[in-house]
This record gives C-alpha cells, sequence and structure tokens, in this order.
C-alpha cells in the first residue's frame, strides 16, 4: 500500500502589486507547505520578472 503525502500540501503564491500595476499578466509560483505547522495563509517574498523586482507574494485559494 502506497504511503500518503501526509500534512504537506501544494499551495499557489500570486504578487500582491501586480495586480495594482495594470500591466497584462500575473507572477505565480508553486510551492508547498506543512499544513500542521503553518495552517494560516503564508507570505514571501519572490522575484516578479515583469515588474522586475522582489515583491510581496500571497497565498490564494
Amino acid at each position: 500500500m502506497a504511503k500518503s503525502k501526509g500534512n504537506r500540501i501544494q499551495v499557489i503564491l500570486e504578487c500582491t502589486e501586480h495586480k495594482n500595476s495594470g500591466k497584462p499578466g500575473t507572477s505565480r509560483y508553486i510551492t508547498t507547505k506543512n499544513r500542521k505547522n503553518t495552517p494560516e495563509r503564508i507570505e514571501l517574498k519572490k522575484y516578479n520578472p515583469v515588474l522586475k523586482k522582489v515583491t510581496l507574494h500571497k497565498e490564494i485559494k
């Protein structure tokens, strides 16, 4: 029988500044998080290639 992954789930991070900039497209990253240790939504600073700078990316549902 195969083991399940457990508490680790995939989440999508989307740039918060890109929406307000008015430029087309979106900046999204896929990562994993441990649901048991971090039940709230995560926020990470990631590079946005359209804006050409590091911006805050928040987890979307």
